[in-house]
């Protein structure tokens, strides 16, 4: 192992930075030893990965056994070489892979993905709560799965490190994709975001003031565009102001308001929080009163929208045309930099990992860290996600409570 290879390890493990190499392998054998299966997503049209081969390498040399589908790698430019020469088992077929203790993915697994597990193991990927039906849910109760969402998990400050990162890169990669569908070879007015000599500024709508909002509106000003962003929260208009390289043009959700934005906007991104409230769902009216080939982005479209006019789509066919206007509504935005969403999420997934082995087991973890906590919504087969509860009216328990009788 080189200099660089040992910082890196050291750098997840920050606790243990200063121990000799003899009582790091002294620890590591009094872990638990686990078997973590990565299946493709190939069939789910995303196109991140987990775990990069520079974790992998790093969860080998802990002792625990990486098992990857052939090709899960592929369209976050990872070879099946790279894998195998980190220590992992490239496997043709993913029956051993659902075998697993722990199963890491992306995408949320289907019923029949469900049927191949055998019971009493730990799934960690997206919830995407429209992605789900009662029958799915049903099946994670009746295998007794402990299931855990990325949109979910926290960290220690109470922030939620997968959904800012995730965040962060669908708000830098929207203002890409409003320019790419503005031109007229997708449909658009033939415009660009942003700003030229002797031109009028094109104009950027944002509903919401949080992470996405932040980095769409900074890639924007950058450009040139003129940017609004409406919101239900004064206070955290004024953050975002704070965070900003220049002073834009904030409002609370006044209807009226926004009606007006939006007559004028030539692209419109929804990037409100997973808590949303109703009145921030823009109307087929509103939507309707917008300029021919302006460009709406929905962030949101997993949550059931900010749009009235919001469909789901996916990457093969990402856009439609909704009343002249171009609808580009794709939960997985992020899976566009596939490679660059794939190291932002490997990186938050290395340390938890690397815990669960040291502690024994993903149960112990889930007792001892309650930040990771909030990110189960099915413990041995129990369903614990209020959201959830209510969509498919299951009754569920809260988890700190269940934990208490354990």
């Amino acid at each position: 192992m080189t200099e660089k290879e040992r910082l890196t390890e050291h750098s997840v493990v920050g606790s243990t930075f200063m121990m000799p190499k003899e009582e790091m392998l002294e620890i590591r054998r009094k872990g638990k030893k686990i078997r973590i299966g990565i299946p493709s997503d190939k069939d789910k049209v995303e196109y991140r990965v987990a775990l990069t081969p520079q974790a992998v390498e790093l969860l080998v040399s802990y002792g625990h056994d990486i098992l990857i589908e052939k090709g899960a790698g592929k369209a976050a430019s990872y070879s099946d070489e790279e894998y195998l020469a980190a220590g992992a088992v490239v496997m043709d077929d993913r029956k051993e892979i659902f075998e697993c203790d722990i199963i890491l993915r992306v995408s949320p697994f289907d019923e029949s993905e469900i049927d191949l597990l055998k019971g009493h193991q730990a799934l960690i990927s997206d919830l995407q709560i429209n992605a789900h039906c009662a029958g799915s849910i049903g099946k994670l109760m009746q295998k007794k799965l402990t299931n855990i969402a990325y949109e979910y998990m926290e960290d220690e400050d109470g922030r939620k490190p997968i959904v800012q990162l995730m965040s962060q890169i669908s708000g830098s990669t929207s203002v890409v994709l409003f320019n790419e569908y503005m031109s007229k070879s997708r449909g658009g007015k033939g415009v660009l975001l942003g700003s030229v000599t002797g031109i009028s500024p094109t104009e950027l709508v944002i509903l919401g003031s949080g992470t996405a909002a932040e980095f769409a509106a900074r890639a924007a000003l950058g450009m040139g565009a003129i940017v609004k962003v409406f919101d239900e929260s004064i206070s955290s208009l004024r953050k975002l102001e704070e965070k900003l390289p220049q002073r834009i043009f904030t409002s609370l959700y006044y209807p009226k308001v926004v009606q007006k934005a939006l007559k004028s906007a030539d692209a419109v991104l929804g990037a409100m929080p997973i808590s949303m409230p109703s009145p921030f769902r823009i109307s087929e009216d509103m939507v309707k009163k917008m300029k021919p080939g302006s460009v709406i982005i929905d962030l949101n479209v997993s949550q059931g929208g900010c749009f009235e006019t919001t469909r789901c789509t996916d990457l093969n066919n990402p856009s439609y045309i909704e009343h002249g206007v171009i609808h580009y509504c794709v939960p997985n935005l992020p899976a566009i930099v596939s490679r660059t969403a794939s190291i932002a999420l490997s990186n938050v997934l290395i340390p938890i990992l690397i815990s669960i082995g040291e502690i024994g087991g993903i149960d112990n973890y889930i007792k001892s860290s309650k930040s990771f906590r909030k990110g189960v919504y099915v413990y041995n087969g129990i369903l614990t996600n209020s959201n959830l509860s209510e969509k498919f009216n299951i009754p569920y328990k809260d988890i700190d409570l269940l934990l208490a009788v354990y």
